[in-house]
């Protein structure tokens, strides 16, 4: 009834009554078969071992790890080559890996990678994404050869491990090293180019603008007092020289009056060593100093003012006859010629320096531009230099520690079992995949034959198929019946209140 109207619990409970066989057959045969067929499947064992991942134990603020690739990405990384063809291939030949068959190497070589696993283990409990560790297991025929094998994948890792992190640093120091060597160069030639532009601007360069003002003030005002002593020297040259020609010219006319003019020159030559005298201990703005200063000018005056000599001799030529007056003035006037030579050299002196001041000052803003634009390229370089020295001594530092094994390493907690039986097929797995697939099996067949059985056996059955409903219900009874009903009845599982040879009762009113 199945397939002809909806069922209820009673009508399931029915069922089952009638049809328990059908399912408990399957039930017991399937498991049966099945554990017959872990007996026919050649066993694996599974050999399995604990890689954990110890942190480099001085910690990253002193000594930064070179190596800052993700543990997920090189173990991936390494995992590939450990499971290359080169790499199994000598253990494939060793252990003789699935060589009892006729399959080529390359057959071989995929079944054991299929064999090895690699489980990370991420940890709950840290939070920041590493893995604390992960699991290498392989699967073999025979146990002893699985724990073999697997120890020796585990040393591939461990030593790959080793030898990545060593070519890693090694690698990172070459590099650093070539890249040194080059910044050192380029800030060798920075630097000599900065030492040659600051040798050829002396004195030009940015910062000293200040020191050159300075300068050019004061060599402004050292000419300005040697011009003001140059004055006063050939002032000084030409009275010397009037007095001169006034002493040869008396003393060439013998005259009563020529002591006139010697007194004068006394006194005036006493002015100017008082004048001389103050002069060193005062400035010119001093009252003694004015005061000397004028009274030489008006004496000066005096003299000047006086007749001149008639047929007067060079005053420049010497003579045995000169009195001794005449000898100191012509002494006097050349040391006033000397010291007025020495005052225009110094004064041309003073000039060429103001010159060479004035051409810096000018000069001083290109060669700022030019200043610049050396100390930027020299900054960058001696920054770019520092940053890289750093970093190589941050390497050598990380090639150190990993030399001492006291970096980031693969430690082997549990070393590969021994499996104790095989991980596969497992006889439990087995009976219980198939009493569940006798079971699937037994109410698939239960089911199909309720659909295709016809038979009616309850009033919900008729009134299913004829829509009428049930006037009268004819109870079974077994001795009126031939043998061969009685016995189809009896195999049919048929209710005795139901009417014989599977037809519907007919309403009486039809």
């Amino acid at each position: 009834m199945l397939g002809h109207r909806a069922l209820t619990l009673e009508d399931y409970g029915a069922i089952l009554k009638r049809r328990w066989w059908m399912i408990a057959i399957p039930a017991v045969i399937l498991p049966i078969i099945a554990v017959a067929i872990t007996f026919m499947i050649s066993p694996q064992y599974l050999s399995q071992t604990l890689v954990l991942v110890e942190q480099q134990k001085v910690p990253d603020d002193y000594v930064k790890p070179v190596v800052s690739e993700d543990l997920t990405g090189r173990l991936a990384s390494m995992k590939e080559q450990i499971l290359s063809r080169a790499r199994l291939t000598p253990i494939i030949e060793r252990f003789n890996l699935y060589g009892t068959g006729k399959s080529s190497m390359d057959d071989r070589i995929d079944q054991t990678r299929k064999s090895i696993n690699i489980t990370p283990i991420h940890s709950e409990m840290a939070r920041t994404g590493g893995l604390p560790g992960f699991f290498i297991s392989f699967k073999a025929s025979d146990a002893r050869t699985a724990q073999l094998v697997c120890g020796e994948i585990t040393s591939l890792f461990v030593n790959e491990n080793l030898r990545a992190r060593s070519q890693s640093v090694e690698g990172t120091q070459d590099f650093l090293k070539g890249q040194l060597a080059d910044a050192k160069r380029n800030l060798d030639d920075q630097d000599s180019k900065l030492a040659a532009f600051q040798q050829k601007y002396v004195g030009r360069l940015p910062g000293e603008e200040a020191p050159n003002m300075n300068m050019l003030t004061s060599l402004n005002t050292q000419l300005d007092a040697a011009t003001q002593a140059l004055a006063r020297m050939e002032q000084d040259k030409s009275y010397e020289e009037a007095m001169l020609a006034q002493q040869q010219s008396m003393s060439a006319q013998g005259t009563s009056g020529g002591m006139a003019p010697q007194a004068q020159q006394g006194e005036l030559q006493s002015l100017l060593n008082e004048e001389a005298d103050l002069t060193k201990r005062y400035t010119d703005d001093y009252p003694d100093v004015v005061a000397v200063r004028r009274k030489i000018k008006n004496l000066r005056q005096e003299i000047a003012q006086a007749p001149p000599p008639a047929a007067v001799p060079a005053a420049s030529t010497p003579s045995r006859t000169d009195s001794l007056s005449v000898q100191q003035l012509r002494g006097q006037l050349r040391s006033l010629e000397q010291g007025i030579t020495q005052k225009k050299h110094d004064q041309a002196l003073i000039q060429s320096q103001i010159r060479v001041y004035q051409d810096r000052i000018s000069s001083s803003p290109l060669v700022q531009e030019e200043y610049k634009n050396i100390t930027r390229d020299y900054t960058t370089a001696q920054a770019f230099y520092d940053e890289l020295l750093k970093k190589m001594n941050q390497s050598k530092m990380a090639t150190d520690l990993e030399k001492r094994q006291q970096g980031e390493q693969f430690r082997v907690m549990d070393e590969p079992n021994l499996p104790d039986g095989p991980s596969f097929p497992k006889r439990g797995v087995f009976a219980g995949a198939g009493l569940f697939a006798g079971l699937c099996l037994g109410l698939m067949i239960v089911a199909w034959r309720e659909y295709r059985d016809t038979a009616l056996r309850s009033e919900r059955d008729i009134w299913a198929f004829t829509k009428l409903p049930t006037l009268a219900v004819i109870g079974y009874s077994g001795e009126m019946e031939p043998a061969p009903t009685k016995r189809r009845w009896i195999f049919g599982r048929r209710r005795p209140e139901i009417a014989a040879a599977g037809k519907p009762l007919m309403n009486a009113g039809g």
